[in-house]
């Protein structure tokens, strides 16, 4: 039992570990016509202790998207905010993770998107789902 308390505590505290510091990366975007295109992304993440802002910027050439979030995690809980700048829409995120993986729906008037992000190593992974003009993304980042 002991052990299983240590990585708890570990993993709590220990949320956006490994996250902090600059990724890039490709990934494809998919819109509500069914067309898909591929992106080119870069994501800037400053961890303070429970405290997460990430930047996430992925653009091609016909399309663009600029997505801050700021979240805290507490006993396995992330929860916070977000803002898509280039559409001037936000709301805010609630959803579970440590680690490096995280599970998020991120809401706002209108709109919801399911988020997917897990980080191994110097590697990240993150899926997004949602029913609106923005139908996905799935995006491949390094360190």
């Amino acid at each position: 039992m002991t052990a299983l308390s240590d990585s708890t505590s570990y993993a709590q505290s220990s949320t956006f570990a490994g996250m902090a510091g600059t990724w890039s990366g490709p990934g494809t975007v998919t819109l509500d016509d069914g067309s898909s295109e591929r992106i080119r992304c870069r994501a800037t993440y400053k961890v303070i202790g429970a405290s997460m802002d990430m930047n996430l910027t992925c653009a091609s050439d016909a399309y663009r998207f600029n997505l801050h979030a700021a979240v805290v995690a507490a006993g396995g809980e992330v929860t916070g905010t977000w803002s898509e700048t280039s559409r001037n829409v936000g709301g805010s995120i609630q959803g579970h993770g440590a680690g490096g993986s995280f599970q998020i729906i991120a809401q706002a008037a209108g709109f919801s998107s399911s988020i997917s992000l897990k980080t191994t190593g110097n590697k990240q992974a993150i899926a997004m789902r949602a029913d609106s003009q923005f139908r996905a993304a799935n995006i491949l980042l390094s360190k």
